[in-house]
């Protein structure tokens, strides 16, 4: 039964069974408990422990004023990493890469006093930005004393976009410039929540050439993004970075080893474990829908479908339809979705359930390769290296954060 397969995703013993598993896969969950970067959260104090503005009674709502769960939960929890690391590296100004609308600035520079300069090259996200600031700075000179009010230090927003190919001196005449400093001996710490395929190894890679940076605080994600020896030139891969992985067969992971490295396992457990079938049987419309792109648009091969929620009465038809419209494809016959071979692999649910909780299994250990090559790049340029799982697993899957400083 699908419930069973919750076994093979929990490395921590937690779940009992009653199946006979076959004696190499048990022995591949005591190896991936022993190698595989721990999930379980540790113990990080919430932001709210280092600042009272937060709970204010007409403020603390205005911080998260349309913010999901999800991203509530990381602001919480990388706000109080960035606030430690300031307490224990002095540092003038944080500069937080990919700040979107600025959610983390305002937590941190109104909330905790500390200056952040928000790097985003969506020039649109930076005006939304500079808005919410505005109308926070105006709730705040209304509800709090002038002496507490001038704690607070409202974000600076600089539109700019960040490659390989940027240039450590071009970024920083740019921050230069957008806060008005005059000289160079400023030091600064670097903040990047989920940055996306190549960034993550951009920003390590800014750090490290810029002497004023003194700490990264790092979260990945997107891994199938990367480029990688299969689809980079080496000096701009995004993986592998470290000496010590491109002088080995790790050197080379493929698209889909780094593609199920992103995924929920965690979440995906509960879904096993919650007797929720129909739920379960979206995987057999995804397998048929990328069947069928292959055939006809090879091209399309490993591109985003939209995810669609199954119901227990949609029929392929409409969900292969509404999960391709954003490809360019033109439409496809229903004769040619309807086929034997579409019959058959939405009749086989089950096998590809089972073989989907298989490249599950794989995850955790090939997020722990990336991962273990970043901290040995660090390590390799003479960092002192930390990585904590900070976020919930459930809530936010990709809940590492890497921890650098300079020696």
């Amino acid at each position: 039964m699908p419930e069973d397969l919750c076994y093979i995703l929990d490395f921590n013993n937690n779940i009992a069974t009653l199946q006979t598993w076959p004696l190499s896969l048990l022995t591949l969950r005591v190896l991936f408990k022993e190698l595989c970067i721990k999930r379980e959260e540790n113990e990080i104090r919430s932001i709210y422990h280092f600042s009272s503005l937060l709970q204010h009674p007409k403020l603390k709502e205005i911080f998260v004023k349309g913010v999901k769960r999800k991203k509530r939960h990381e602001l919480e929890f990388m706000a109080s990493t960035c606030v430690e690391m300031c307490q224990n590296v002095a540092v003038d100004f944080i500069v937080d890469f990919g700040a979107g609308v600025g959610h983390l600035a305002r937590v941190l520079g109104f909330g905790c006093g500390i200056k952040v300069c928000c790097i985003e090259m969506q020039d649109q996200l930076n005006k939304q930005a500079e808005e919410i600031d505005k109308k926070m700075m105006a709730l705040i000179n209304k509800y709090l004393p002038p002496k507490q009010a001038k704690t607070c230090q409202t974000p600076t927003h600089v539109n700019l976009c960040i490659t390989p190919a940027t240039a450590p001196e071009a970024f920083l005449q740019k921050i230069q410039k957008s806060l008005k400093l005059r000289k160079d001996d400023y030091k600064f710490g670097i903040v990047g929540l989920h940055s996306c395929g190549d960034l993550a190894a951009v920003l390590i890679q800014m750090f490290l050439h810029c002497k004023q940076a003194k700490f990264i605080n790092l979260v990945g994600c997107c891994y199938m993004k990367l480029s990688a020896k299969d689809t980079a030139n080496e000096t701009d891969q995004g993986y592998p970075l470290s000496q010590y992985l491109s002088q080995r067969s790790l050197s080379f992971l493929s698209y889909e080893a780094r593609e199920i490295s992103c995924h929920a396992i965690e979440m995906y457990k509960q879904r096993l474990a919650g007797n929720n079938y129909d739920y379960l049987k979206i995987h057999s419309f995804r397998a048929a829908a990328e069947r069928i792109i292959a055939k006809h648009y090879p091209e399309l091969r490993h591109s985003g479908l939209k995810s669609i929620k199954h119901c227990g009465n949609i029929q392929f038809e409409e969900y292969f339809y509404r999960a391709v419209s954003g490809l360019p494809l033109a439409t496809i016959p229903a004769e040619n979705l309807l086929t034997a071979i579409t019959q058959k692999d939405l009749s086989r649910w089950r096998q590809i359930v089972i073989y989907y909780t298989l490249r599950l299994f794989f995850g955790p250990l090939i997020e722990s390769i990336i991962l273990y090559d970043r901290i040995l790049f660090l390590v390799e340029n003479g960092c002192i290296v930390d990585i904590k799982s900070v976020f919930e697993a459930t809530i936010s899957p990709r809940n590492h954060i890497i921890i650098a400083g300079k020696r």
